[in-house]
């Protein structure tokens, strides 16, 4: 039964008062300064439940998360973990022991063993402070044993992939006895295998009645491993209801408060400018493994074009892009701007050429988080905005709230810290960036990730608008979503250009087979 905030929800058919609870807000209140970021919000997680947590960037999922951990202090309401009131925030024993969240930034130590970071800040040792080195291998070991996980506990961690990083802050999280697991975006760096056993982890911890809160913007997540789920929409709660009792249509109009067209509703019809030439050119590209796989690979993207790079993580996508934009340079091969050679290797002679970039890490990447808003946006065209080395702040506001209005970037003003703004708001302000030199080649990697519904479709008009402008766009991305608004579609596989889909719209299982290198092995065979 779908229920407003302060309403009964149901599980299953029975009241919420039946089932043991493993956290819980009750009527929860949170201001920052004048932002008003939760208004008697009340959430409960039962004991062996996957409870999706849904909402736009801004709802106020972070600041939930950060009350429900013991990070934030709520200013009115109150907060349960299990049977017991929450603790002070200075008692994080006690937090750490009752509640634990992955975050979608992997918080674990790289220079550390598995080992080491299961036991972090708990090493196994005697009344002396003696870490017995022996004993917390043996630990770990054991722990992993019990969960089912495969890893070896004495690899450091620096060594393992994005999944066997998670992996070990779920094995911290319950060596400790937590049974309240938050996972925040737990997919948002894995590819299709990895979130098939990471679901198949989850169902595995709900069987042993760990209760999880799963937050996620890919709804087809919630709909696959979440028993219950709650919308956050601008603070409040309006929706909490059994995940089999609402459709998809419904839960996005929840979190959004409207029902949202699709991009393919409200971009302009895709068009191919006809050019003499292609505007990038690519040709034989190779970039050693050690930097990410790229064997021989050669296409082009004309102006008008939105050229999509497909492929699973590894299969050198991302290099191919890193490539074009200047931070990697290959050993063979030629990479042309309307003919021209471009610097290989030179992320500031490229962009001068007129090639921007959208990273896929926007932290690590993507802006600067202490400087504002309009000081990011124009931080890529200060030599368009300045005379004699002194930027004109006019100049430099008047582009600023231009690309604001565009993108509808939300804060409190260019001023504004970017590292103070919701992960959407976040995104939209490196696209912006990315645009503002009105470039002839825009490279976008995974441009939507980690952002909600709503941001997602307008990034994507905006880039679907700079393409209808004439701009030639490689978008380099696995998410289906974002291929819509591309001409063409290139497959990669083990750093080869596998596939080439000429046209719009693209079949969904053709193109995952491709994707996953079926057709390839299949190609094989009937050859064999």
């Amino acid at each position: 039964m779908e229920t407003a905030n302060g309403g009964s929800e149901s599980v299953n058919g029975g009241p919420t008062a039946a089932r043991l609870s493993v956290g819980m807000a009750q009527g929860v209140w949170k201001a920052f300064g004048e932002t008003q970021a939760l208004r008697d919000v009340s959430l409960d997680v039962g004991s062996g439940e996957c409870h999706g947590l849904v909402g736009r960037n801004g709802a106020g999922k972070s600041t939930l998360v950060g009350i429900l951990t013991g990070l934030i202090r709520p200013d009115r309401g109150s907060v349960m973990l299990g049977t017991e009131a929450a603790p002070t925030l200075a008692d994080r024993a006690t937090w750490q022991r009752m509640v634990a969240c992955v975050y979608q930034k992997s918080m674990v130590v790289p220079s550390l063993t598995v080992a080491e970071n299961v036991f972090l800040n708990r090493a196994t040792g005697d009344d002396h402070g003696i870490v017995n080195w022996r004993a917390m291998r043996s630990h770990a070991r054991q722990v992993m044993l019990d969960w089912g996980f495969d890893l070896d506990v004495n690899r450091l961690v620096r060594d393992l992939t994005v999944e066997q990083r998670q992996v070990v802050e779920i094995a911290r999280a319950l060596s400790i006895g937590a049974r309240f697991l938050i996972l925040d975006e737990p997919t948002a760096s894995l590819e299709k295998s990895a979130i098939e056993r990471l679901f198949e982890r989850i169902r595995r911890l709900k069987e042993s009645a760990v209760g999880i809160l799963y937050i996620s913007h890919h709804l087809e997540e919630i709909y696959e491993v979440c028993d219950r789920v709650t919308v956050l929409r601008d603070g409040e709660r309006v929706l909490s209801t059994s995940v089999g009792e609402i459709k998809q249509d419904r839960l996005i109009e929840a979190m959004v408060g409207f029902a949202p067209q699709r991009a393919t509703e409200i971009a302009a019809p895709l068009r191919v400018i006809e050019s003499a030439q292609p505007r990038l050119e690519i040709s034989h590209l190779t970039v050693p493994a050690t930097m990410g796989p790229v064997q021989d690979v050669s296409f082009f993207v004309s102006p008008g074009e939105c050229v999509g790079l497909v492929g699973l993580q590894g299969s050198g996508t991302a290099t191919v892009a890193d490539a074009v934009v200047g931070l990697v340079k290959p050993v063979a091969g030629e990479i042309r701007l309307d003919g021209k050679p471009i610097h290989a290797g030179k992320v500031d002679a490229t962009l001068r050429q007129g090639v921007t970039y959208v990273p896929e890490d926007r932290h690590a990447r993507g802006f600067v988080p202490y400087l504002g808003v309009g000081e990011n946006l124009t931080l890529g065209m200060l030599d368009r905005l300045s005379r004699w080395g002194i930027v004109s702040r006019s100049s430099s506001d008047s582009v600023a709230v231009g690309l604001v209005e565009q993108l509808g970037i939300v804060s409190s003003g260019l001023e504004q810290q970017v590292g103070q703004l919701s992960g959407g708001n976040q995104q939209k302000v490196v696209v912006g960036r990315a645009l503002a030199r009105h470039p002839t080649v825009l490279v976008a990697v995974s441009p939507t990730v980690g952002v909600d519904v709503a941001a997602k479709e307008s990034l994507l008009n905006v880039i679907g608008a700079a393409r209808d402008g004439g701009t030639a766009v490689l978008l380099v991305s696995d998410d289906l979503e974002d291929l819509r608004i591309c001409t063409r579609l290139l497959v990669m596989v083990k750093g080869r250009l596998v596939k080439e889909y000429r046209q719009p719209p693209w079949g969904r299982h053709e193109l995952i087979a491709a994707v996953e290198g079926l057709e390839l092995a299949s190609a094989r065979g009937e050859s064999e």
